[in-house]
């Protein structure tokens, strides 16, 4: 049997997007609490959420990095999504987030900063895998976005990234415009 080179590269990119989501999992987390939800998409959920980067865009009236970003999304194998469930720390005496403790960041509705810091390192691990991988690939707040607005993870994540990955001759997230 001859198993071609796009087909191979596909397949070496969505194994390593599964090492990247444990990688992800196994992140250091504040308190040790496991808030991480992470999901690969391709096919129709990928072309989905380029769709609604692309709708971003055209609710404000103006061309930003959503529109960008989507071409990537178009042209990558997969995306592997990042998100945090939005669950306080709850500590006693912290301020990190700017408020005086916990239970007034709560009240206001902000996010919790270790949220925040988890979904950063466990993006960071993430990413980490995906280059020792050699695979290409781009952390993006705008398929995080989109994905959040399409609902993916649910109402208890407030928090999202996108790792858009591809196998090609030349990384498709540079040279951007």
């Amino acid at each position: 049997m001859k198993y071609t080179s796009d087909v191979i590269e596909k397949e070496a990119v969505l194994e390593v997007a599964k090492l990247m989501a444990a990688a992800a999992r196994t992140a250091p987390k504040a308190k040790g609490v496991d808030n991480i939800l992470t999901m690969i998409v391709d096919g129709a959920e990928k072309d989905a959420i380029a769709n609604e980067q692309r709708r971003i865009d055209e609710a404000n009236g103006e061309i930003t990095p959503f529109t960008r970003d989507a071409g990537n999304v178009d042209d990558s194998d997969c995306v592997l999504l990042l998100a945090c469930k939005d669950n306080p720390a709850l500590l006693t005496v912290c301020g990190i987030c700017g408020f005086e403790n916990c239970n007034a960041a709560v009240a206001a509705g902000a996010a919790c900063a270790f949220n925040l810091s988890d979904l950063g390192t466990a993006a960071a691990s993430a990413c980490a895998v995906a280059s020792h991988h050699w695979i290409d690939n781009r952390l993006m707040y705008t398929v995080g976005r989109a994905a959040r607005n399409l609902g993916v993870f649910g109402e208890e994540v407030r928090m999202c990234y996108g790792i858009p990955l591809s196998a090609k001759g030349k990384s498709i997230y540079f040279d951007r415009k």
